[in-house]
């Protein structure tokens, strides 16, 4: 792998990350510093740890992986998408317009998780590489933390002006990312 190749794989395994906090960031009220940190936080450590478990779990894994790996994707970033839409949809109770919007624990690690199935797939492509791993994780990790902790500051930035057609647009991001997934294996 070239000097120029690991930031391209970096920045292209971050793109989902990054619309995924876009997303967030639409719906996000209060607190938005701390959420994108911790949002990047957790998108950054599981981009990082994914290629590095899917490089040690190398080739004699690969067949079990791939089948399913699209369809966990889709099914994650699908549920959370219909969830966006849901909120943006239904109208708001009294007093629930601060805190409908909260980034929960269970979300933020289902969001990670699924935004970063396709970069075990990279590791596992690293299995055969002669390149450290370690170089290529801490560069993923780096680069979607950074992609991720702007992006949800830039879609904040957003939300506050058009919250709901945002929200909207956000879900149907998610939902057609999820889409995009499942549709490139199913093909391939």
């Amino acid at each position: 792998m070239s000097f120029w190749a690991l930031p391209l794989l970096a920045v292209g395994v971050s793109a989902d990350a990054f619309a995924v906090a876009l997303g967030k960031g639409l719906q996000l009220r209060s607190q938005i510093v701390r959420n994108a940190l911790v949002l990047a936080l957790a998108f950054g450590l599981a981009q990082a740890l994914m290629p590095l478990l899917g490089y040690l779990l190398g080739s004699a894994f690969a067949a079990f992986i791939e089948p399913f790996d699209h369809w966990v994707a889709f099914a994650l970033l699908a549920a959370v998408g219909v969830k966006m839409l849901w909120e943006a949809l239904t109208p708001d109770k009294e007093g629930a317009e601060a805190g409908s919007a909260r980034l929960s624990t269970r979300e933020t690690i289902v969001l990670a998780v699924a935004t970063s199935i396709d970069a075990l797939a990279v590791g596992l492509s690293f299995a055969f590489l002669n390149f450290p791993v370690w170089i290529a994780v801490i560069a993923i990790g780096l680069v979607t933390f950074v992609l991720s902790f702007a992006a949800v500051l830039i879609g904040h930035r957003i939300g506050t002006r058009f919250r709901r057609p945002a929200e909207i647009v956000g879900g149907l991001v998610l939902i057609g990312i999820g889409t995009q997934i499942l549709i490139s294996h199913l093909t391939a």
